[in-house]
């Protein structure tokens, strides 16, 4: 499966689109849903792994598209501090719940 960057790498001022950041948006809540069902199904820790994984990735994109914007527009620099502190505590809070040792 390939990801956003990947399907819009020659043409990446499309992802400024809010047609397109709509859809970029309803395809994370599916995989979300998808991982979700799946690690029902299954109580796989693997999948809860993949599942940490993508929400981590989403947090860099997130703070990766502040960044853009702020290079842009002149918005609100991102907090970086603050987004580490965040993904750790994030993966720490479901490791715990998940019973994942790392």
């Amino acid at each position: 499966m390939k990801s956003v960057r990947e399907i819009f790498k020659s043409k990446e001022y499309l992802l400024e689109e809010p047609e397109v950041e709509k859809l970029i948006e309803y395809c994370e809540e599916l995989q979300d849903e998808i991982v979700e069902f799946k690690f029902q199904k299954t109580n796989n820790k693997e999948l809860a792994m993949l599942d940490m994984l993508r929400e981590v990735i989403k947090g860099c994109n997130a703070i990766e598209k502040e960044k853009m914007e702020h290079d842009r527009f002149g918005y609100e620099a991102p907090d970086y501090e603050a987004t580490i502190s965040n993904l750790k505590s994030y993966i720490y809070s479901r490791c715990r719940d998940e019973k994942i040792w790392l």
